[in-house]
């Protein structure tokens, strides 16, 4: 039991140190301090694999889903929102690995939370503590145990100097060159000038910050929402309400003027639609530039191509790894907007044009939005908005690749050892001095029996051989 709960521990440490916090919006709701179900799987199979030198095979993100749960289940945090009523009420709250799932930290104690009363309202006595405490470890080694399966060493061989040793900018820093190396690998990139530099713009994050504007959209948010008059939204509605977040003052005043008094009828519930629709379109039509930068063409390219051979697992982890160097507030955008394009575009859901099919009309109407570049096809443009579109669920979670480079090269730098020497690519293979020399004597070899066969071709001219030597 001290074994998991020294492990237990050292994942909540891990969590409280690099999950990224801060104030969200969702549902048009701010929400303090929470971090997203995503980000907390990607921590955790990090810290993991750090300290027990997993290779990508050994761990997979199911299980770091499975440790979440288990976290959550404790109550170490909680989710934040609707799903909190659940959670409080004593109902099952099953565990979201999304970016738009937020979760916030009940407490900075380490310990998993032990019950202190009894349903009759009296202290448990020190035995009862110490048992339900025991039963506690055994259930948590339980869990933990099932990640060392196929582990390369045992589970007592861990690394116990904890990442937060190394600056949060070190970090970010080493997960984009990982990002950026990995990606090199998947495609190729001739420049990497504009990738460096990030050439995606960074549009201001007003509800990311602290401070509260003077100005705000409380009231505007309460409208839009209340007049639903609607138990519950369904996956449309609160697809295009999220999408909202990033859209102007004007917007919203545009969507709050034209709502129907009442959606209790399906004819009205299909007129909110269209407004929302109507008014998601003209923004973005509105836009000169695409959520994608145009400087980015090659990885675009190298991504399409990827898709065009079929080879549509390289193409999603490149295409994760490329929104990983995206502002957070970019790739967020557009994660709100690709989560309502795959939404609206089902046949069986709301119909946007009586004449063609919703699919046709959102890829022919939104790919611009997404991307713009004259150098691509039209064809080549749709392709990958509709690869987008059917992956938007997976695109936005670090791949399991990624995450242990990142790993590997972290716990180089904590051990002061030169992380390049071990860093998993496959551009080059080192090799011992003696094999360096052997494979030196070989080429020269190789090159003079070349140039013999060159002097002694008589189909050959004198000038164009002394050329060709």
């Amino acid at each position: 039991p001290f074994q998991a709960t020294q492990l237990w521990n050292s994942i909540i440490h891990a969590l409280h140190n690099q999950v990224e916090i801060k104030k969200r919006r969702q549902h048009l709701k701010t929400y303090r301090n929470c971090f997203t179900g995503s980000n907390a799987v990607d921590v955790v199979l990090s810290h993991l694999m750090q300290s027990m030198y997993l290779s990508c095979n050994d761990i997979s993100r199911l299980k770091g889903v499975r440790v979440c749960q288990a976290l959550m289940d404790h109550k170490v945090f909680e989710p934040v929102g609707a799903k909190l009523y659940l959670f409080k009420n004593g109902k099952e709250t099953e565990f979201e690995d999304t970016d738009t799932s937020l979760y916030r930290f009940v407490n900075s104690s380490l310990d998993p939370l032990l019950p202190r009363k009894n349903k009759d309202n009296e202290s448990l006595s020190p035995e009862q503590i110490c048992k339900q405490k025991t039963k506690l470890c055994s259930k948590i080694e339980e869990l933990l145990q099932s990640i060392y399966v196929h582990a390369s060493l045992p589970p007592k061989i861990m690394v116990n100097e904890p990442t937060c040793l190394l600056s949060k900018g070190v970090i970010e820093d080493v997960w984009k060159q990982q990002a950026l190396l990995r990606l090199l690998q998947l495609i190729d990139v001739p420049l990497l000038e504009d990738i460096l530099m990030s050439s995606v713009k960074t549009k201001s994050d007003s509800f990311g910050k602290e401070e509260d504007m003077i100005i705000s959209n409380t009231f505007l948010d309460r409208e839009i929402t209340c007049s639903l008059n609607l138990p519950e939204l369904d996956r449309w509605l609160y697809a295009a309400i999220e999408c909202l977040e990033y859209f102007p003052d004007q917007f919203l005043v545009m969507v709050s003027q034209q709502l129907p008094e009442s959606t209790n009828n399906p004819s009205s519930l299909n007129t909110y639609k269209k407004i929302l629709f109507d008014v998601i379109m003209k923004n973005y039509s509105q836009k000169k530039d695409s959520l994608l930068a145009t400087q980015d063409f090659d990885i675009h390219s190298g991504i399409i191509e990827l898709i065009e051979k079929g080879k549509t697992d390289q193409a999603l982890e490149a295409l994760q790894l490329y929104l990983k160097l995206l502002a957070p507030n970019i790739s967020e955008e557009l994660h709100r907007l690709l989560t309502f394009l795959a939404i609206a575009s089902e046949s069986e859901g709301y119909r946007l044009q009586k004449q063609f099919e919703n699919r046709f009309v959102i890829i022919k109407t939104c790919t611009k939005f997404i991307l713009q570049n004259r150098t691509l096809s039209k064809p080549q443009a749709e392709l990958l908005t509709q690869f987008l579109m059917d992956n938007h669920s997976e695109l936005f979670k670090a791949p399991l690749t990624l995450l242990e480079l990142t790993s590997r090269r972290l716990q180089s730098l904590l051990e002061g050892q030169d992380p390049d020497i071990n860093s998993g690519f496959t551009f080059c293979q080192r090799i011992t001095a003696k094999e360096y020399e052997d494979q030196k004597q070989q080429t020269n070899q190789y090159l003079l029996a070349l140039v013999q066969e060159i002097d002694n071709d008589p189909t050959v001219p004198l000038k164009q051989k002394k050329k060709l030597i």
